[in-house]
């Protein structure tokens, strides 16, 4: 089994900087591609940033140039820098991983972010 857990989220203005960290723990040989997903209030839960095992990085279009998402190797940690925070960007934000042998989903608790003047 594999757990997650989120820390570094907070309240912060407009413009400014966060960085999220993910730790990860258990049977860490099964985590490959791990994911930052938030969540905004009343919105659905979405993908923000993905690094796969080899490192390579995707972004959704509206945090690309703003966050990195970067991680250990092996996958002991995962983060997510966040530059130039905009009011669009509040939402609890989540670190996942699907497990490599039995697809299983892995969540972590969740970090509140917060982005106001």
């Amino acid at each position: 089994q594999v757990q997650l857990v989120e820390s570094g989220g907070g309240l912060v203005q407009p413009g400014g900087s966060l960085r999220l960290s993910c730790a990860a723990s258990g049977n860490i040989p099964q985590i490959k591609t791990m994911d930052w997903y938030r969540q905004a209030p009343g919105k659905e839960r979405e993908l923000v940033a993905t690094i796969t095992a080899r490192g390579a990085t995707t972004y959704t279009d509206s945090v690309r140039g703003r966050f990195t998402i970067s991680g250990d190797n092996p996958r002991t940690a995962l983060y997510l820098q966040m530059n130039n925070l905009r009011p669009e960007d509040t939402a609890v934000y989540y670190c996942h991983t699907k497990l490599f042998i039995t697809s299983e989903d892995i969540w972590g608790q969740g970090t509140q972010v917060i982005v106001s003047s």
